[in-house]
């Protein structure tokens, strides 16, 4: 027998030298939900991961960086008196998300890569993406000023990124002109490019206390039986402006991923969702699985795929518990 595959697999090091993928703490983004209130409260459903205060997230971001996680996705979890029909909350200099921004590159300058979250549907009284009119239908031109303005506000903070997660079509477009005619060139959008509707996302709404009051999100984000679909909006991003594209949720898009790696050049992020990160948890408090294991194995096939980097509750365990270095 000439051709033994099982030479390359006698140590771990032999393994580690004929390795094709690599996981490192460059390639993973850690979500933060951030309150304008005191104090951290505990997601029941995503073990480990809080809605805490500007000054409770400041605390666990200088944690994180000494370990090597030198990047963060902001989401807003304002009150519920400040939601309106509109979301305009998103607007306010003074808001949240800002303040946070603010303070953490003052804090740890361009050591920290800051993402913000771009959407109105932790803002809005009926928990839409975007501005619904008196049918009930999600209006998509009307929402792209307050986006395109939600992003500035988030730029002047400081953010090195705006990530528009809302799915409303031209908001990349908008984004960039918005952020172009205000001098902030330099700020990096990563569009969520390919993002499918469906029940991945029911731990992030408890999180970010965003739920939808009627119907579904059907008619913005996308369908998942579809992959065309996706790799024609993602390359429209790209023409709009779009630095980076997102796919959205990882595990069940792997050949959207792969896929898109062929079709574009663009550094390519994936989100490994509240679902993915809350399924394993739960499984492996049953004693079903191992769950540093299996968590580790989800993330090295979303790199596997093509992505360059992925946006993951599991990215401080990941280092705090050795599964990377």
């Amino acid at each position: 027998m000439l051709n033994r595959s099982r030479r390359l697999r006698t140590s771990l090091a032999m393994r580690n030298l004929v390795a094709e993928t690599d996981l490192r703490p460059r390639h993973l983004i850690q979500p933060h939900f951030v309150q304008p209130m005191a104090g951290s409260t505990e997601i029941s459903s995503m073990p480990g991961i809080f809605n805490a205060s500007v000054e409770d997230t400041l605390r666990q971001v200088e944690k994180d960086l000494k370990k090597g996680l030198t990047s963060v996705l902001l989401f807003g979890v304002p009150e519920d008196a400040s939601k309106t029909p509109d979301g305009r909350y998103v607007c306010d200099a003074s808001g949240v998300v800002p303040v946070a921004v603010k303070a953490l590159k003052q804090a740890f300058g361009a050591d920290l890569i800051v993402m913000t979250d771009i959407c109105l549907c932790g803002a809005t009284s009926h928990g839409h993406c975007g501005v619904v009119d008196e049918n009930g239908v999600v209006c998509n031109d009307e929402s792209l000023p307050i986006l395109a303005e939600m992003a500035l506000r988030h730029a002047e903070a400081g953010a090195d990124v705006v990530a528009p997660s809302d799915m409303m079509d031209g908001r990349v477009a908008a984004i960039r002109h918005m952020l172009d005619q205000n001098s902030y060139t330099q700020t990096s959008i990563l569009s969520y490019a390919i993002k499918h509707t469906g029940a991945y996302y029911g731990p992030f709404r408890e999180a970010a206390h965003s739920s939808p009051k009627f119907g579904d999100r059907k008619t913005y984000q996308m369908d998942p039986r579809n992959a065309r679909e996706g790799l024609r909006d993602a390359l429209l991003d790209i023409e709009e402006g779009a630095d980076m594209l997102m796919v959205k949720p990882a595990l069940p898009n792997l050949d959207l991923i792969w896929r898109l790696r062929e079709a574009q050049l663009a550094p390519i992020c994936a989100y490994h969702v509240s679902s993915e990160f809350s399924s394993v948890k739960a499984a492996d408090r049953l004693g079903w699985v191992n769950g540093d294991q299996l968590m580790f194995e989800h993330l090295i096939a979303i790199r596997r795929a093509g992505a360059d980097m992925i946006v993951t509750y599991a990215g401080r365990e990941a280092l705090e518990k050795g599964w990377i270095s």
